[in-house]
């Protein structure tokens, strides 16, 4: 976000090399219009903008939204300006003109982040589970899982928006061998591993992975 149309313009360019989808805005309301539409995984602005700056505008985002990556580029030095923008949960703040060599490393460590927070998924709040190394841990204590508990928790965990269909562990853990029996087995053996109240039964559909 920035209000000069020759340097924001440079900047889409740039960061379409590196990202899927860039948005741009022209000021700190238009920036809002395009974060309430978008809910963007990293942000990038100035501080300096009409009618809304920088920094009110990172308050107000971060009202609601405590994860997004925030990078605020800049010509301002003054301290005032650099404790408020550290304290409002920045990556980085950068000083203009911004360059591929300090902005880029930036990035990385902004998807290195994110990439990081999506792969961990809390249960009552003292188990983690790790999706890329498929490992479930009560506090730092590794908890062993069967290949198909595995299977089943990783199901569940991965589609945590939405109740999981009896017909999807047939297809995706048993192969269309799937027994009411071997269901309920599984279930009953991960709620010991967890928590009872981690694994909600819908009744007539399937189940679904408690946060």
């Amino acid at each position: 976000m920035d209000d000069e149309d020759f340097i924001r313009e440079n900047a889409v360019e740039y960061l379409k090399f590196y990202c899927d989808n860039v948005y741009e805005a022209k000021d700190g309301e238009d920036g809002l219009i395009k974060y309430n539409k978008y809910k963007p995984d990293i942000i990038i602005t100035d501080i300096k903008m009409p009618k809304l700056n920088g920094l009110n505008m990172i308050k107000r985002i971060r009202q609601k939204d405590k994860l997004s990556k925030i990078i605020v580029a800049t010509a301002f030095l003054e301290t005032s300006y650099l404790l408020e923008a550290i304290e409002l949960g920045l990556i980085k703040y950068l000083v203009k003109p911004l360059s591929e060599d300090n902005l880029l490393p930036v990035l990385k460590l902004c998807i290195e982040n994110i990439i990081e927070e999506k792969s961990i998924f809390n249960i009552d709040k003292i188990f983690t589970f790790d999706l890329f190394n498929d490992s479930l841990f009560y506090k730092e204590k590794q908890i062993i899982l069967t290949k198909t508990e595995l299977s089943f928790l990783k199901l569940l965990i991965t589609n945590r928006n939405r109740v999981v269909k009896y017909s999807e562990f047939n297809d995706k853990i048993w192969n269309g061998e799937m027994s009411d029996n071997a269901l309920r087995s599984i279930v009953k053996e991960l709620r010991k591993k967890i928590s009872k109240k981690a694994i909600k039964n819908v009744s007539g559909i399937g189940y679904q992975i408690n946060e």
